[in-house]
């Protein structure tokens, strides 16, 4: 039977990872802001009814409130908590907009947007690079030392000796490298680049599927090539290295969530496999109850998860801010208040209608075990 932790541990460990991860996601735009002399008007972790605040001496009223799905840091001049900008802004002057966000120069309202997602995948690359300081990174290098019955690599024409040097074009130095790229094309086909006596060519394989299922009951695929490695060799680095390492990586997640997200859409993949609050919550608590190592690295992998999201070109999100700047930079002026408008409206109700589907969708995997 699946061992679940208890409730108590489950919410303890799901604010313990939300509460940090946010607060450091605002902190990003608010200290960014401070840099330019933007006055920051509300901090806020959390949403919904206000549960404690106070007010510094710079005015800025920091807020707890009810909701622990987000936050916000509402800048002066914003209409608000969006970020959608005030329309009393358009005609204001040049002395009514100074310290505001609307009257910070483009590229400053790009940097201050863009240091919420930058600080949580700052998170991460410290996280990541403090385990490979610590344990090293995998160096064993991707030659196939064996090849199971039924594998499709060998089905493929893969022998033993061969070297996988790219997997789709991209490089890959050791096997962890091989696994981490095929592993997110279940049932689709790949193209290796393999080194066989001193030779390079592709070689298109059809990948098969391979079902986990974790001590919790919880069940993942993976893309299954069929090969065998040599013995795990870890190799020490610097710490610059590992900082290195620890943003290739982080980099690399966020380019699999990308590939996740549109196998999603396409339909490649479950739309089942989408998760929102509730999992997240449920996996809080079971790294938690397998100790702090777990959890921590769990933490790195939701920050970059808030990156990602945070970086989707919808309004209201912060990527939804830098596609209008974009245009802004394109077209030498804003987009039209009325256009922004209807924008953040849409942008709002996409995010609330998926916000309620995956919600619905949890609920529907947590009860259905």
């Amino acid at each position: 039977m699946p061992e679940s932790p208890s409730i108590l541990l489950t919410v303890a460990a799901f604010l313990l990872l939300l509460g940090p991860l946010i607060v450091l996601h605002e902190l990003g735009h608010y200290l960014m802001g401070r840099v330019f002399g933007v006055r920051a008007l509300t901090f806020s972790v959390g949403i919904g009814k206000e549960l404690w605040h106070r007010i510094d001496k710079r005015g800025t009223r920091w807020r707890i409130a009810a909701i622990p799905l987000g936050g916000f840091v509402l800048f002066a001049g914003d209409a608000d908590a969006t970020s959608k900008p005030d329309p009393a802004m358009q005609n204001a002057s040049p002395e009514e907009l100074k310290g505001t966000f609307p009257g910070a120069p483009l590229w400053q309202r790009t940097l201050i947007v863009l240091a919420g997602p930058m600080a949580n995948l700052l998170v991460a690359v410290a996280i990541i690079a403090a385990f490979v300081a610590v344990i090293g990174v995998p160096s064993n290098p991707p030659i196939v030392t064996g090849l199971p019955e039924n594998s499709p690599a060998r089905s493929a024409g893969i022998v033993q000796g061969d070297r996988i040097v790219a997997v789709d074009g991209q490089v890959t130095e050791s096997f962890k490298d091989v696994a981490s790229t095929v592993m997110i094309y279940p049932n689709q086909t790949v193209r290796l680049t393999v080194e066989r006596d001193g030779r390079a060519f592709d070689v298109p394989v059809k990948l098969g599927e391979r079902v986990v299922t974790d001590r919790f009951g919880n069940e993942s695929r993976f893309g299954l090539l069929g090969i065998e490695g040599g013995q795990l060799e870890m190799r020490d680095v610097s710490p610059i290295q590992a900082v290195g390492y620890g943003f290739t990586e982080s980099v690399a997640i966020m380019k699999t969530m990308a590939i996740g997200l549109k196998q999603i859409i396409v339909g490649e993949r479950s739309v089942k496999e989408m998760g929102g609050p509730v999992k997240i919550a449920k996996y809080s608590g079971e790294m938690m109850s397998l100790g702090w190592l777990a959890f921590i690295e769990f933490a790195a992998l939701i920050s970059i998860n808030l990156a990602f999201i945070n970086l989707l070109p919808i309004p209201t999100l912060d990527g939804g801010h830098l596609a209008f700047y974009a245009a802004e930079a394109v077209r030498r002026r804003p987009l039209g208040a009325r256009s922004q408008e209807w924008a953040f409206r849409g942008g709002m109700a996409l995010v609330l209608t998926v916000a309620v589907f995956v919600t619905f969708n949890d609920l529907i995997s947590l009860f259905a075990k």
